[in-house]
């Protein structure tokens, strides 16, 4: 064993004319688990992306619109045209207003939602 020891020493000797020189050092691994981190977060995001099919977010042709729902009962409506993308916030008083009811909606035991169009006067 201190015959591959003393070999590894010579080496690096002759190699970079330092005697000090040797590569024991523990963090030169640090480097690596860097770049491997790296490469799995954006593993990581092209699986979300596809998970989700989300995909259309880079396609400069696209159209697309997103709801979403918080707790607080907010809603905001994400709207993506060509490469411009619009986030609008919905509150009670912005959609309250005048309109005409147009019918009713019911849910159903199932979990599924009926629409019921009230008739013409």
């Amino acid at each position: 064993m201190r015959y591959f020891q003393r070999r590894r020493i010579n080496k690096t000797v002759r190699a970079f004319g330092n005697p000090a020189f040797r590569d024991d050092d523990p963090m030169t691994g640090v480097a690596n688990l860097f770049d491997i981190g790296l490469v799995f977060i954006v593993g990581l995001l092209m699986t979300i992306f596809s998970a989700y099919r989300l995909q259309d977010l880079f396609d400069q042709k696209s159209e697309m619109t997103i709801m979403k729902q918080q707790n607080s009962g907010e809603m905001e409506i994400i709207i993506k045209k060509g490469t411009k993308i619009k986030a609008t916030k919905v509150t009670r008083e912005a959609a309250k207003g005048m309109g005409n009811r147009l019918g009713v909606a019911y849910r159903l035991e199932d979990g599924s939602m009926v629409y019921v169009p009230d008739e013409k006067e």
